[in-house]
C-alpha cells in the first residue's frame, strides 16, 4: 500500500508531462478505460459485493443503493466514460484573442489544472467518473473514496490504470488513495504545492470539513437541500409527477427533492391528493411510502409527522419530505433564500410573471419552471458524466463538466516590443 506521501510524490512527477498529453492519446486511453470497465465486471461485483456486506446494518437502505454495482450500473459507467471521449478536448483552445497597436498578440488559451483531488462517499461509480474528466481535461487525479467503497474503488481504479498503461501513457494519471482513514484525507486537504484544486463529494460534513481545513483551492459540491415551489397557478397533476419524481426516483442523491413548499390558496385540496401519491397509492403497490414531515398549516390539512426545527435544513436523502405552506411567491423565494443550500430549486406555474420572479429571485445553481429538479446532473445536461455539482460562485457553478475542469493562462507573442 503506497502512502500519501508516496502518492503525492507520484503526482508530482507525472504532472510535468501532461502538457505533452494529446487529444489523440488522451481519448484512446479513455476508449481502453472503458473496455477494461466491461472487461472487469466479475473483479468489480466481487469486491463490491465485500462492500455491501460489510456496511449492511451501518448506513441507511437508500445509501446501500448508491454503494450498490450492478452489470448495467459498471456499463453505464464505461458509457460515460466514452461519452467523455467523445467530447471536444476542452485543453489548448483559444478562449479570447487581443492585437495590440504595437503588434502585440495576446491570448488566452484553456490548460489543465495540474493535479486534481476528489474525496468522496460511498458512490464507486464516481472513481471512472472522475478519472475520466480528469484525464480528458489534461490532469492527473488522485481519488480518495469512503472506507464503506474501498473494495469497489481499488478494483475500478485498478482497470482503470491498466488501460492507461496498455496505450504507453503513466498509470499513475489515477492514483487511487488506498488508505480511507481520516489522515488521508486531511493530508490531501493540506497538500499545498502539490494538489492544485481540491473537490469534495459527499455530505454536509465531508464539504465543510474541506472548507474549513483545506490548504489548497477547494470547490463545494453536493449538499442539496431542494425545493419545490407548487404556485396557486400550478397545473396540480403535472405537480404530483413531477414532485414523485423529484422525491422518489432515487432519494439519496443531491439533486433529490428534500422541501415542498404550497401555496395556501391550492393546499386544501392539493395535499390529500400529494398523500394519496406519495403515501398511500406507494404502500398500496409495495413501494416505500414518503414521510411527510408538516408544518402547523400543512398538519392542519393531512395526517403526517410533525415538522421539528431543523426539518427545514436538512438533506435527508430518504423518503423523507418537509412540507411548509406559504402565502405567496414571495414567501416561497424567502423561505428558500433562507434554507437552500444553492444547489437545485422548482416552480410549478403556468403563471409567467410567477415564473420570471422566481427564477430571477432564486440564487441556485440550476433553477426550474415546471420540470423535476433531478435533471441537474452532467450527463442531462450534455457535459458527459460529471464531477459534481457546484454550490458556489467561484469558479464554477453547477455541473461541473470538461471545461469546469480546467483553468487558462495567457501566452504573448511578440517582435522586440518593450514597456514604455
Amino acid at each position: 500500500m503506497r502512502t500519501t506521501a508516496e502518492l503525492f510524490e507520484c503526482a508530482r512527477a507525472v504532472k510535468a508531462h501532461l502538457p505533452l498529453l494529446t487529444t489523440e492519446k488522451k481519448n484512446a486511453a479513455l476508449l481502453a478505460m472503458a473496455d477494461a470497465l466491461e472487461g472487469a465486471v466479475p473483479e468489480i461485483l466481487a469486491a463490491n459485493r465485500l462492500d455491501v456486506e460489510a456496511a449492511r446494518g451501518s448506513i441507511s437502505p437508500v445509501m446501500i443503493d448508491r454503494l450498490t454495482l450492478t452489470e448495467a450500473r459498471i456499463r453505464g459507467m464505461a458509457e460515460g466514460v466514452r461519452a467523455v471521449a467523445a467530447l471536444p478536448d476542452p485543453t489548448g483552445r483559444t478562449l479570447k484573442r487581443t492585437e495590440r497597436a504595437d503588434g502585440l498578440t495576446i491570448e488566452k488559451i484553456s490548460v489543465a489544472m495540474g493535479v486534481i483531488a476528489i474525496i468522496y462517499e460511498s458512490r464507486p461509480n464516481v472513481t471512472s467518473d472522475a478519472a475520466a474528466l480528469c484525464l480528458k481535461s489534461g490532469s492527473a487525479c488522485i481519488l480518495r473514496g469512503g472506507k464503506e467503497a474501498i473494495r469497489s474503488n481499488l478494483a475500478i481504479a485498478n482497470a482503470l490504470r491498466q488501460a492507461v498503461a496498455s496505450v504507453g501513457l503513466s498509470a499513475d494519471l489515477i492514483l487511487p488513495v488506498e488508505d480511507p482513514s481520516r489522515e488521508s484525507a486531511t493530508a490531501l486537504m493540506r497538500a499545498s504545492g502539490t494538489v492544485d484544486l481540491l473537490i469534495p463529494r459527499g455530505g454536509a460534513g465531508l464539504i465543510r470539513a474541506c472548507v474549513e481545513q483545506a490548504c489548497v483551492p477547494v470547490i463545494e459540491t453536493g449538499t442539496g437541500i431542494c425545493h419545490v415551489y407548487v404556485d396557486q397557478a400550478a397545473d396540480l397533476a403535472m405537480a404530483l409527477d413531477i414532485i414523485e419524481n423529484a422525491k422518489c426516483s432515487r432519494p439519496s442523491v443531491c439533486n433529490a427533492e428534500e422541501v415542498l413548499l404550497v401555496h395556501s390558496a391550492v393546499a386544501a385540496f392539493f395535499l390529500p391528493a400529494l398523500r394519496e401519491r406519495l403515501v398511500t397509492a406507494r404502500e398500496q403497490a409495495e413501494l416505500t411510502p414518503v414521510e411527510l414531515r408538516l408544518d402547523s398549516r400543512a398538519a392542519a390539512v393531512i395526517p403526517g409527522t410533525p415538522a421539528q426545527e431543523g426539518d427545514f435544513d436538512t438533506e435527508f436523502l430518504d423518503y423523507i419530505l418537509a412540507v411548509k405552506v406559504v402565502d405567496s411567491v414571495e414567501e416561497a423565494i424567502a423561505h428558500i433564500a433562507a434554507h437552500s443550500t444553492h444547489h437545485s430549486e422548482a416552480i410549478i406555474t403556468t403563471d409567467e410573471d410567477a415564473a420570471r420572479l422566481f427564477t430571477a429571485q432564486v440564487d441556485s445553481a440550476a433553477v426550474y419552471v415546471n420540470a423535476s429538479t433531478r435533471f441537474t446532473d452532467g450527463g442531462e445536461f450534455g457535459l458527459g458524466c460529471e464531477m459534481g455539482i457546484s454550490t458556489q460562485r467561484l469558479h464554477a457553478r453547477g455541473p461541473m463538466g470538461l471545461e469546469e475542469m480546467c483553468t487558462y493562462k495567457y501566452v504573448i507573442h511578440g517582435n522586440g516590443q518593450v514597456r514604455k
